[in-house]
């Protein structure tokens, strides 16, 4: 939710032309991170869970190329845009640890 936040308050800073440009779309790949994870939590199954947050770190992939472009193509400079890069490697590495934790078996599951 903090990615989402600072996402939306850094792109209150762009160009009303890129209303329907980046910020479209930084903004709803920020909100897809989230979204997917809740939505694969609230899944029945551990694979749909996987599934979904495989969906989100593709967002965050998108997210992070996004960033980049914004500050190479001068819409943003890199000192805004560096909270927002810094939680999106935040995420990522919470993402990369409960997809390990998710994905292994449970010992306790197992006869």
């Amino acid at each position: 939710m903090e990615l989402i936040e600072a996402v939306y308050l850094l792109t209150e800073r762009l160009s009303d032309s890129e209303r329907f440009g980046l910020t479209s779309q930084m903004q709803r790949a920020a909100v897809s991170v989230a979204s997917n994870i809740a939505e694969g939590y609230g899944r029945s199954h551990t694979g749909d869970y996987l599934k979904h947050l495989s969906y989100a770190r593709g967002s965050l992939a998108g997210l992070e190329t996004q960033l980049i472009a914004a500050v190479r193509v001068q819409r943003l400079n890199r000192e805004a845009a560096l909270p927002a890069w810094e939680l999106t490697q935040e995420v990522g590495k919470m993402l990369t640890r409960l997809i390990q934790k998710v994905g292994r078996p449970n010992p306790e599951s197992t006869p």
